[in-house]
């Protein structure tokens, strides 16, 4: 869609907002001006359920168009746009970390809705583990296993599936772990929506760790207290 590839409607939408500008945004995180890392925006419901990860031009025109209900996070990034006419300033934007959207969204109308099955989800599900000897690894090195083989009856889903190095799953093959004695240092699970988002977004700021990591699932290793 074109407005998640062009400063153009976000520069619109801070004229609305504010005063008329004639030129593109750029991005300012804090008081320091970032243009290679940009931290997403988490967005909630208006219960608070977590809907997902959006561009900090989509959280400009969450504002810009008065959809922002309530804001939970401490971070705040900064938009700055064009210069005003009339005053010669520059506009400005701060936008929460963490917004709940008014409206409706089915998407979000659970916590227990649970993620697409990925491997680069899976590795960080496992801390980078292989699950059967315990050595860390980089992800080049990790493989996805099925812990009951497909060939057996097992399915690819996250309650089956686990980190492994290139030694175990090749040892372990088609077998089931009984069958040759192999045994698991933790047990598969599948995510919630809160541990998805976390797990779908490499830099997550602290206080968005915070919000979500305080809502997964009880059996998830990323589980507070």
């Amino acid at each position: 869609m074109a407005y998640l590839t062009s400063s153009k409607l976000v520069a619109s939408a801070f004229e609305s907002r504010a005063a008329h500008h004639n030129h593109a945004i750029h991005v300012v995180l804090g008081k320091k001006e970032n243009n290679d890392v940009e931290s997403l925006i988490l967005k909630l419901d208006v219960a608070g359920i977590p809907i997902g990860w959006v561009s900090q031009e989509e959280g400009a025109l969450l504002y810009c168009r008065d959809q922002v209900a309530w804001e939970a996070g401490t971070e705040v990034l900064r938009l700055r746009g064009g210069i005003n006419r009339t005053t010669g300033r520059r506009s400005v934007l701060d936008i929460n970390s963490i917004v709940a959207t008014r409206g409706s969204d089915r998407s979000a109308s659970t916590l227990n809705d649970v993620p697409a099955l990925t491997n680069a989800g899976l590795f960080q599900r496992d801390g980078y583990l292989c699950l059967y000897c315990g050595e860390e690894l980089p992800v080049r090195l990790l493989t996805r296993d099925h812990v009951v083989p497909l060939s057996r009856g097992g399915e690819d889903s996250w309650e089956n599936v686990v980190s492994s190095c290139r030694a175990c799953n090749h040892r372990k093959a088609d077998r089931l772990l009984d069958e040759i004695g192999m045994k698991l240092i933790a047990v598969p699970y599948a995510p919630n929506r809160a541990e998805g988002l976390i797990l779908a977004n490499r830099r997550i700021l602290a206080d968005q760790m915070m919000f979500l990591s305080g809502r997964v699932g009880r059996g998830s290793r990323m589980r507070r207290g």
